[in-house]
């Protein structure tokens, strides 16, 4: 794989795919931890989360076998090249799209405020495919280029958009700035994904991952995983104590950092 075409692509087009990367034993051990929660008891609250749509969120509280994509190594060298050191898993859901589903409003992940700025990168999401997506069963829909846009918005329909088609196993890496939505889902089936999603350490979290997460299961956890989750602080600045000390020594006692205040995770 190679890392630096794969970032390069997700500046220049906004995304990228990355076909087949888990197997199918992989994608099947994925679904199996997923299975205990998806029993069409929870569709969505709104039209955006969809009325004909499942979704699990604190994943990682849920099975450690989720922590193989979260911190899948062929898409972290992606983001070490996109996103700053130390940082954070922002989101980790699971999101099964039933038959009769509607399309969502085009968004961005990263959209208010100084984060709508498009010069920079300041998140990144990820969606991995445990079905194909395909054109008629809800495949995301994105709008290359649009995560430079400045003052342009799209429009439902929008003629520019275009279904990422992918393979069970597959996963699609973009900008939090580039317009994108899940598609209708006009066909018999299902279809699952997971979107875990990674922002700048200097930013809020989606969601509330040291809570989210507990602290007894984060310690399960590979020191990666944990800093992601935000046992972790940022340079300089400390940006991320807890009580004056590094938040690994929440979850392990006898931590010592590389550095009196702490070290960069």
């Amino acid at each position: 794989m190679d890392t630096y075409a794969i970032a390069d692509e997700v500046r220049r087009e906004g995304y990228a795919v990355i076909e087949r990367l888990l197997s199918a034993d992989e994608v099947q051990a994925i679904r199996s931890a997923l299975s205990p929660w998806l029993k069409c008891e929870k569709m969505g609250r709104n039209d955006f989360e969809g009325f004909r749509t499942e979704r699990v969120y604190a994943l990682l509280a849920k099975d450690p076998e989720f922590a193989r994509i979260v911190e899948h190594p062929d898409v972290l060298e992606v983001l070490d090249e996109l996103l700053l050191p130390a940082y954070l898993l922002s989101a980790n859901l699971a999101i099964n799209v039933h038959p009769g589903e509607t399309p969502q409003g085009f968004h961005r992940d990263n959209d208010g405020g100084p984060f709508a700025d498009t010069s920079r990168i300041h998140g990144v999401s990820t969606i991995w495919a445990f079905d194909d997506f395909t054109a008629d069963n809800g495949a995301t829909e994105i709008l290359p280029g649009s995560h430079l846009w400045t003052d342009e918005r799209p429009v439902d329909g929008d003629p520019r958009a275009i279904p990422v088609t992918m393979p069970a196993g597959s996963v699609l890496i973009f900008t939090g700035a580039v317009y994108h939505r899940g598609g209708a889902n006009r066909s018999d089936s299902t279809r699952l994904a997971i979107t875990p999603q990674y922002c700048q350490s200097w930013m809020r979290q989606l969601e509330n991952m040291v809570l989210a997460v507990p602290p007894e299961r984060a310690a399960w956890y590979s020191p990666r995983l944990q800093a992601l989750l935000g046992y972790s602080v940022r340079d300089p600045g400390f940006m991320g104590y807890v009580d004056g000390l590094h938040p690994k020594r929440l979850i392990d006692p006898g931590y010592v950092g590389r550095k009196a205040r702490g070290e960069r995770s």
